[in-house]
């Protein structure tokens, strides 16, 4: 029997040593049902023996053009897609969507700039969805240097030739502040989500928001400080404190909101995520929610409906988001902009300020 030691055996090779055609082996691979069963065994004996497994699924599906795969891209660290509330709620639309489709999915994430890069131009997929757009140019271009259809889960992206689908981030702001508004709050503070990369949080300036590099963070406030402006409320008076999503961050934020004199009565908060954490500061420093202070977030996870009490926020269509970029992707031609509406979910975590807020 040939041998082929050295290099990968081929078809060619197991037909030469079980003296069959190259048509009968790759019957025997992929249409086994028409080769007669003492064939089969002799094929896959000689297979065996040269250490050949059939042809490379890649190659063959890369020869087909379509892989019938969406890549899922991302700058932050693969546990992300775990982790946070917003990404599983928007995975659990794609997820749906592929399974109908008969797609499959590719996670695409690295801990560095290289092996990103690298993981973008190796992975076999059709196209990409990519989340965390914003300070991702990087992953833009990347993506578009491959030369495959993409979409940005993200609508504030400054280069318009970039398909995206979203919500409007200042109009959920603006929903969130009118609602603590009509309760009757005017002592409001804000939590937002990261405004610059980095690791930095505390209180920051108007200024500070104004030269934001992640747009979703920037236009949440100012669809914040718009509604508060209306209602007479200074947007200047208003403390403003960065955090990182974190326990650590967020409490730090509550610390120095609540240490004070004349704390708030409201928090907007930029996340369900930040929210919950807040509420449970909060607790912990004998506070009551929201009779004392209310919290209002922002994404509508499924545990801010069973957090205790249930939090109020500005529901958006996670999943329907994560279903329509799937369909995109699969159509080939990403429209440049999908806008989903979002809704006010009024919940236990706001009331009208009842009581004065303790320290």
């Amino acid at each position: 029997m040939p041998r082929t030691t050295g290099k990968t055996a081929k078809l060619s090779d197991v037909a030469r040593a079980a003296g069959v055609s190259q048509g009968t082996v790759s019957n025997v691979f992929n249409r086994p049902q028409i080769v007669r069963e003492e064939v089969r065994d002799h094929v896959h004996e000689v297979a065996k023996k040269l250490g050949y497994r059939g042809a490379d699924p890649k190659g063959r599906l890369l020869r087909a053009g379509k892989v019938n795969a969406i890549g899922i891209g991302t700058v932050e660290p693969l546990g992300y897609f775990f982790k946070d509330p917003y990404a599983r709620g928007v995975m659990a639309g794609i997820a749906e969507a592929a399974d109908k489709a008969g797609a499959g999915i590719s996670l695409v994430s690295a801990a560095n700039d290289e092996a990103l890069g690298w993981n973008i131009q190796n992975a076999l997929v059709d196209g990409f969805i990519l989340f965390c757009i914003e300070g991702g140019e990087r992953l833009v271009k990347l993506t578009r240097d491959r030369g495959l259809p993409f979409i940005a889960l993200a609508l504030g992206v400054e280069d318009g030739s970039v398909a995206a689908i979203g919500i409007d981030n200042a109009e959920g702001g603006r929903l969130a502040a009118q609602h603590l508004v009509s309760l009757g709050h005017r002592r409001i503070a804000v939590l937002t989500m990261p405004l610059h990369p980095g690791t930095q949080s505390g209180r920051v300036s108007l200024a500070d928001v104004e030269r934001a590099v992640y747009i979703t963070s920037r236009d949440r406030v100012r669809g914040y400080l718009e509604i508060l402006a209306r209602a007479g409320i200074d947007p200047a008076t208003i403390p403003i404190f960065e955090t990182q999503n974190s326990k650590r961050t967020v409490s730090a934020a509550i610390d120095a909101l609540f240490d004070g004199g004349d704390p708030p009565t409201a928090l907007l908060v930029q996340s369900d995520k930040a929210a919950l954490i807040a509420i449970d500061c909060l607790k912990h420093r004998g506070l009551s929610v929201p009779a004392d202070v209310s919290v209002i977030g922002f994404d509508g996870v499924p545990e801010g409906e069973f957090s205790t009490p249930a939090l109020t926020t500005i529901s958006q269509p996670m999943a329907e988001t994560g279903r329509r970029a799937v369909a995109a992707i699969l159509d080939g031609n990403p429209p440049l902009r999908q806008t989903l509406s979002l809704e006010l979910t009024i919940r236990g975590s706001t009331s009208k300020p009842v009581s004065r807020a303790r320290v």
